[in-house]
């Protein structure tokens, strides 16, 4: 491990927490409760991030994931350039490829990613400050040669330890896993599969899951409860605890925490809900 992933895996920490909802407002308060990083969801870029590092004094902040299709490399070079030189090492540029039903003209995404790494190099971004969000082997291979490490969405404590093995010791790994704070089991299985159907419909996911062992009827009909208990953790709070333990100990550096709701689109930031995943972290 060299010394700037070495300092990377020691800025963010064993938990960080992943949401679409994050505010300046909210950072300041996640800094507090102990947590490393912050993971911007959605195709986020550096501007969604520039708030949030503002707001606090350590935490890094991280897109996951910045598509490559959306955002040219020369601008997002420039915008980390940027960043850097106002706050040193705060920003981690998190990308991935989407998916083909939400990119007009999706073709050769490895090929895509590729290129889109070279024009970043060329722009002179630091590999040791990008991380790929890597499902399947030949993207984990590029984020293990190309970038600081892998952040996978929607993954298992079998992947990550699938992913560790290809990987090798040295890069980040940071898997994203999702929590329902709820010990009743149909009750928090609904909101799973609720928040889980749109993921479903994209290839990348399925295919991967696939690749896990799950059959076409556990991704079928909003997921098998099979499919449910293995991508989400919920119970009670050792339950829990014990469902984050199991990626650390298949390999993981840090879990990005996305907490799960039944809420509507308007509801509120989920503040009580990220202190308690808090405490039953510390």
């Amino acid at each position: 491990m060299n010394d700037s992933t070495a300092a990377l895996k020691q800025s963010v920490g064993r938990y960080g927490v992943w949401s679409t909802a994050l505010r300046a407002e909210a950072a300041a308060e996640l800094e507090e409760l102990g947590f490393g990083a912050l993971w911007l969801g959605g195709n986020s870029f550096a501007d969604d991030a520039a708030p949030l590092i503002e707001a606090t004094s350590r935490i890094v902040v991280g897109t996951s994931i910045q598509s490559v299709w959306e955002h040219e490399a020369a601008a997002a070079a420039a915008r980390f350039a940027e960043l850097e030189v106002a706050r040193p090492g705060r920003f981690l540029l998190g990308l991935g490829v989407s998916h083909g039903p939400m990119v007009q003209g999706y073709t050769r995404p490895y090929s895509a990613m590729v290129g889109y790494l070279d024009a970043l190099d060329r722009a002179g971004a630091p590999a040791h400050r990008r991380v790929l969000a890597a499902l399947g082997p030949k993207m984990l291979e590029l984020s293990r040669d190309r970038a600081a490490g892998a952040i996978p969405y929607l993954v298992t404590p079998e992947h990550t330890a699938r992913a560790r093995e290809l990987l090798g010791a040295g890069p980040l790994l940071a898997p994203e896993f999702k929590v329902v704070l709820d010990a009743d089991p149909a009750r928090a299985r609904a909101t799973a599969r609720g928040y889980l159907a749109r993921y479903l419909r994209l290839p990348n996911y399925t295919r991967n899951f696939l690749r896990l062992g799950f059959t076409d009827a556990d991704v079928a009909d909003g997921g098998s409860d099979k499919l449910i208990d293995a991508v989400f953790a919920w119970g009670d709070e050792d339950t829990i605890r014990r469902r984050v333990t199991e990626f650390h100990a298949a390999g993981a550096d840090h879990v990005a925490l996305q907490l799960v709701e039944d809420t509507g689109p308007d509801a509120p930031l989920p503040t009580a809900g990220w202190r308690r995943l808090a405490a039953l972290l510390a």
